[in-house]
């Protein structure tokens, strides 16, 4: 998984020429989505051969954990990818959170995303070390700018994850608490601003306001009280799993694990009208389930045609995966299971009861994150991951080669190893 993610990070050596733009090369440090373009790929018409902040910061977080080896004194892939993000930021524009560039770092024209900035500088500080003397002064610079323009952003809303809608994201919310936190504790020097501690509790706070006696709202109405959705059907949300394995909310947070419950019931339970057929199917075989967006997703990822439901994502449920791993640890760590009145019908689905020994407890989680993973290597092309699959036949479609799917096994695997 990590040499096929590595296909899509370029190099001074490994070059592609813009799709769009012949006569422009990619520049060292650039993080492609996919490879994959209309005119190159039968039946898609999505182009992804950009460079989304958020993706390359994910992308750049397992690339630092696999501690590939060092050249010239540090690892070169990560100093390539402090160059690029710098250029990036410089050339950003309407916004220092601008979500998309080309290959050769100019802004595509495409949304703000508060949430990069931070996952950009959770993936500097994971990097740091591995860096020579000139790329580390210039993730510190990177690192300064890019927690000015948060400071600043944080309260605001933003367009979300899956770069629909705009409202108050748990999601960005999450990162960017993650961020401040580790900011606050960093071990490299980085001075931390006088606001950054008011800033944390803020979003603690209004992180807190996305529950609605039900689940977390994944994208909020600003304003709404009681919190409520942008749009019907948009919850619950595999957003608020990510906003777990990437972001500041605790494994063990009850609340969060009603909603996951949700997220599971939705997609696997034969009476919900979401289910995918291809989980049913699996299920005889004991792997699964695949996890998809939200239920009232229309993406189906070939073509810009709507399919009410969408399909099941790879990286979503390597993630939801992940999230289990996590919660094994913190269960076998703390030597106890966070059952309560939220969280009785998560662990009820894996046959966990409130009197369930410790051990049995982690054995069904990890059973648990097994299967999704399994599902995704049974479902995948000689281990080549695309961005999805079909919710009824099981096989791989819209682009192929997704870097965040690579990205996002990686994770759960090294939280499974934890």
């Amino acid at each position: 998984m990590l040499m096929l993610m590595l296909r899509n990070v370029t190099t001074d050596g490994f070059v592609i020429e813009d799709p769009l733009r012949p006569g422009q090369y990619s520049r060292p440090g650039c993080v492609i989505a996919a490879p994959l373009y209309p005119s190159n790929t039968l039946g898609v018409d999505q182009d992804y051969i950009f460079n989304w902040i958020r993706d390359a910061a994910i992308t750049m977080i397992e690339l630092a954990e696999a501690k590939l080896p060092a050249v010239r004194g540090g690892v070169t892939v990560l100093g390539d990818y402090v160059s690029f993000a710098g250029l990036c930021f410089d050339n950003a524009a309407p916004t220092k959170g601008h979500a998309c560039f080309t290959i050769g770092g100019q802004p595509r024209d495409w949304t703000e995303q508060n949430d990069g900035a931070a996952l950009q500088i959770l993936a500097l500080l994971r990097a740091y070390d591995q860096l020579d003397s000139a790329a580390k002064n210039a993730a510190l610079d990177l690192i300064r700018k890019n927690l000015s323009y948060l400071l600043g952003v944080y309260q605001q809303p933003t367009t979300n994850l899956w770069e629909e809608h705009e409202g108050f994201s748990f999601f960005a919310r999450s990162v960017q608490l993650r961020c401040l936190r580790e900011i606050a504790a960093n071990p490299i020097g980085i001075v931390v601003p006088h606001d950054l501690q008011a800033a944390a509790l803020w979003l603690e706070a209004a992180l807190q306001a996305h529950w609605n006696g039900t689940y977390y709202v994944s994208l909020m109405v600003p304003g709404s009280n009681p919190p409520r959705s942008v749009a019907d059907g948009y919850d619950a949300n595999s957003d608020i799993a990510c906003a777990c394995v990437y972001g500041a909310i605790p494994c063990t947070d009850t609340k969060l694990l009603a909603t996951a419950a949700l997220l599971r019931e939705q997609w696997l339970d034969p009476a919900s009208p979401t289910m995918y057929p291809i989980n049913d199917a699996d299920r005889k075989i004991s792997v699964g389930p695949l996890l998809g967006r939200y239920p009232g997703d229309v993406f189906d990822g070939d073509v810009s045609h709507p399919v009410m439901g969408g399909h099941p994502w790879a990286l979503y449920t390597a993630n939801f995966a992940e999230l289990h791993y996590m919660l094994a640890k913190a269960i076998a760590t703390s030597g106890e299971v966070p059952f309560d009145q939220y969280s009785a019908k998560f662990f009820g689905q894996l046959g966990i009861a409130a009197e369930t020994k410790i051990a049995d407890a982690t054995a069904a989680l990890h059973n648990a994150g097994d299967a999704m993973l399994r599902a995704i290597i049974y479902h995948s092309d000689h281990y080549e991951l695309s961005e999805q699959f079909d919710g009824r036949t099981g096989y791989e479609k819209s682009v192929r080669n997704l870097t965040w799917s690579y990205a996002a096994f990686l994770s759960a695997l090294r939280a499974r190893t934890a």
